[in-house]
C-alpha cells in the first residue's frame, strides 16, 4: 500500500536565494547618501564682482584718425604712484539733504552758484583731480578701456553696456558734486537735472545757453561757465529735444522727410523705455558683468533710449561723431552732461516705484563691484556697488516733478485693420528674398533684415516675452543704429515711434582699442504682442531696420523671463542658424523646442 503521506522533496528553485551582505549594505546606505545629499550644503560658485582697476597701468587710447595722437585720459593717478585709498564711508545722518532741482525751474541765483562752481573747478590746475580736466577724463578712462579688468590683462573694463551703467554714474555724480559744493562752501549745494521727459523741460535749460548773464568773483570768462560751444547750434531753444534722435546716416529710410517730434512721441518713447522695454531688472538695468568677462554683455533699455540719444542729439554735428556729448570720451567736458545723467538718475528712482518687480539686483557679484573715484578733499575713495542703493544715506534727494509719459501706454501711428494670412502671421505686403542658405551672422547695413521667430510657450502670469538680438557687432569708432519692428509694414518702419516697433539698438561711438566686442539687445515685447493681437501667434516676423553705420548679428530669439531680479532668464525656445544643430538637440533632450531660422532680405 502507498503511503499517501510522504512529503515530497522540496525543489531548489522553489527557495528564495540567499541575500548577498553587500546587497543589504547598499540598502542601508542609499537613505543615508539621499539625506546628505539634501542637507549638506553644496559650495557656492566663486565671487567674481568687477574689482577697482590697478591705477599703475593705465593705456592711452587710440583716437579716431590714425594720424591723430593717442589719448590720455588716466585722471585717476595723478596724485603718486601708489596712493593710499580709503574705504567709503556715508556722510553723517545729520548733514544737509540736497535737493537736486530741475534745471528749468531754478531761479538766477541757483544759476549764478552753479555757474561760479563750475568755474572754480574749470580754474583749478590740470594736475589736480578734482579740476574739471581731470573729472572729464574720468569718464573717459571707465568708458573707452584705459584700464583693464584687475587681473585680467586681456580684457577691458568698461562700464557701459552692462549692470554697472545706473550705479557707477550715481557715483560718478556723488563725487562730482561734493567737489562743487566744496569748492564754493555750500554743504546744501546739489546738481540740477534735466528733467527732458517731462513737455516743459524738453529743451536745453536756459542756464547752459551764452545769453545768461552772470555775476561771478571769477574773471575767468565773462559768459556762464556752464556754456559749451560744441552743441549742435540748430538745438537750441525753442527746438525740442528729441529722445528717439536717429542721426543722419546712409542707411535705409535715411533718404525720408525729418519728422521732428511731438510731446506726445517723446512721451510714447519714455514709456516704451520705462514700462515695456524696461519690464525686468535685467532689461533695465542691463546684462551682468563680471570680473574675467567680456566687457559689454548689453545694455539696459534707459541707456540706449533716451540716455544715448540725447547725448548724440546735444552734440555738435560739425565735429566727427558729434563732440563732445555725442562721444564717450569727451561727453564730460560739456557742462550739461551731468544734468543728463541726474535725470538718468533719477529715473532709476522713478522707476523702482513703478511696481513690485522692479528692484535691484540682488546678486552679490553685482553689489560688490567697485570703483575708484577722488572725493572733495581729493582722496582716493574705493566705493561699491551697495553702497549707492540708497540715496537718503548718501544725503540727497530730487525735486518732486511729474511724470506724464506714465499714462503714454497708447501707441501713436497705429496701424489699424491689420490683415492676417492664414498662418497667423501678418501680410505686410513687402516683396521678400527668401534667402534660405544664408547663414548667421547677418550684416545690418543697407538692407532691412528680415526673420520669422518662434515664440516660446508662455508660462502665464507675470512672465515677460523678451526679444533678444545677439552677438551685436560695430566698428565701435562710430555711432550705429538700427530699429526694430515686429509684424510690421513698410508704412510702418518709416516712424520709431509706430505701434510696431518694439526698440531700437543705438550705441555711441568710443576710441580704438582691442577691436570690436560683441553686446546684445533684449526688448520686453509682451504688452507690444497684446497690442497687436497676437498673442495667439506661434511665430513673429522681426524687422531689423539699418539707420545708421554697420553692425554684424548673430542670432535672434524669444525667450520668457519670469521678471524676477536675476540676471538671465531661461530661454524656452529659440532661434538659430542651420550651421549650429547640436544647440537644437540639446535643447530637444531638455524637452524644448527649437527651431530653424529662414532669413529674409528686402529692400525698401
Amino acid at each position: 500500500m502507498r503511503n499517501l503521506c510522504t512529503a515530497k522533496k522540496p525543489l531548489l528553485y522553489s527557495q528564495p536565494p540567499p541575500r548577498h551582505p553587500h546587497f543589504l549594505l547598499l540598502l542601508l546606505l542609499v537613505p543615508l547618501f539621499l539625506t546628505f545629499f539634501l542637507l549638506y550644503p553644496r559650495p557656492l560658485p566663486p565671487q567674481r564682482p568687477i574689482q577697482p582697476p590697478d591705477l599703475s597701468h593705465c593705456l592711452l587710447i587710440s583716437i579716431y584718425s590714425p594720424s591723430s595722437p593717442p589719448l590720455n585720459c588716466c585722471a585717476l593717478s595723478l596724485v603718486s604712484p601708489d596712493p593710499q585709498i580709503l574705504n567709503f564711508t556715508f556722510p553723517l545722518p545729520s548733514s544737509p539733504l540736497r535737493i537736486r532741482p530741475a534745471a528749468h525751474l531754478v531761479d538766477s541765483r541757483y544759476i549764478s552758484q552753479y555757474s561760479r562752481a563750475v568755474q572754480l573747478m574749470k580754474d583749478l590746475p590740470k594736475s589736480d583731480p578734482r579740476s574739471f580736466f581731470q573729472q572729464a577724463n574720468i569718464h573717459c578712462a571707465y568708458c573707452n578701456g584705459a584700464y583693464d579688468q584687475l587681473g585680467f590683462s586681456n580684457l577691458r573694463l568698461l562700464i557701459h553696456r552692462s549692470w554697472l551703467f545706473f550705479p557707477w554714474h550715481r557715483l560718478y555724480l556723488y563725487f562730482h558734486e561734493r567737489i562743487l559744493a566744496k569748492l564754493i562752501g555750500d554743504d546744501s549745494f546739489a546738481l540740477p537735472f534735466w528733467n527732458w521727459d517731462s513737455p516743459d523741460g524738453m529743451r536745453i535749460p536756459s542756464m547752459y545757453l551764452n545769453n545768461i548773464p552772470i555775476n561771478t568773483s571769477s574773471s575767468s570768462s565773462s559768459s556762464s561757465s556752464l556754456y559749451h560751444p560744441n552743441r549742435d547750434p540748430s538745438h537750441q531753444p525753442p527746438v525740442m529735444v528729441d529722445l528717439n534722435f536717429p542721426e543722419d546716416g546712409n542707411n535705409v529710410g535715411s533718404d525720408q522727410a525729418v519728422v521732428y517730434p511731438s510731446v506726445d512721441d517723446n512721451l510714447r518713447i519714455m514709456y516704451r523705455q520705462m514700462m515695456e522695454n524696461g519690464a525686468t531688472t535685467e532689461l533695465f538695468l542691463g546684462s551682468a558683468f563680471r570680473a574675467g568677462e567680456q566687457p559689454e554683455p548689453g545694455p539696459g533699455s534707459v541707456e540706449v533710449i533716451p540716455h544715448n540719444t540725447v547725448h548724440s542729439w546735444t552734440g555738435d554735428p560739425r565735429k566727427q561723431n558729434r563732440e563732445d556729448m555725442g562721444a564717450f570720451y569727451s561727453a564730460a567736458r560739456d557742462p550739461i552732461f551731468f544734468a543728463h545723467h541726474a535725470n538718468i538718475d533719477r529715473l532709476w528712482l522713478v522707476w523702482k516705484s513703478l511696481g513690485r518687480k522692479h528692484k535691484d539686483f540682488s546678486d552679490s557679484d553685482w553689489l560688490d563691484s567697485a570703483f575708484l573715484f577722488y572725493d572733495e578733499e581729493a582722496r582716493l575713495v574705493r566705493v561699491k556697488v551697495r553702497d549707492c542703493l540708497d540715496i537718503d544715506r548718501l544725503r540727497y534727494r530730487y525735486q518732486q516733478v511729474e511724470n506724464p509719459w506714465i499714462n503714454s501706454s497708447g501707441r501713436s501711428h497705429a496701424t489699424k485693420n491689420k490683415k492676417k494670412s492664414n498662418n497667423g502671421s501678418i501680410d505686410n505686403n513687402i516683396h521678400y528674398n527668401y534667402a534660405e542658405e544664408l547663414e548667421f551672422p547677418v550684416k545690418v547695413e543697407k538692407e532691412a533684415v528680415v526673420v520669422r521667430v518662434k515664440r516660446p510657450r508662455r508660462g502665464g502670469g507675470e512672465d515677460v516675452e523678451v526679444l533678444v538680438v545677439d552677438g551685436i557687432e560695430t566698428d565701435g569708432t562710430e555711432s550705429t543704429r538700427f530699429d526694430v519692428y515686429v509684424n510690421a509694414s513698410p508704412a510702418e518702419l518709416q516712424h520709431p515711434a509706430a505701434r510696431e516697433c518694439a526698440g531700437s539698438f543705438v550705441s555711441l561711438p568710443r576710441l580704438k582699442r582691442g577691436g570690436k566686442g560683441r553686446t546684445n539687445l533684449k526688448l520686453g515685447i509682451s504688452e507690444l504682442i497684446e497690442d497687436l493681437r497676437a498673442e495667439g501667434d506661434d511665430t513673429v516676423v522681426v524687422t531689423l531696420l539699418p539707420r545708421k553705420g554697420k553692425a554684424t548679428v548673430a542670432e535672434f530669439l524669444l525667450r520668457t523671463s519670469s521678471g524676477r531680479s536675476s540676471t538671465s532668464g531661461q530661454a524656452l525656445s529659440c532661434s538659430v542658424p542651420s550651421a549650429v544643430p547640436s544647440i537644437c538637440s540639446v535643447l530637444d533632450i531638455l524637452g524644448t523646442k527649437c527651431e530653424h531660422s529662414v532669413l529674409l532680405s528686402i529692400r525698401t
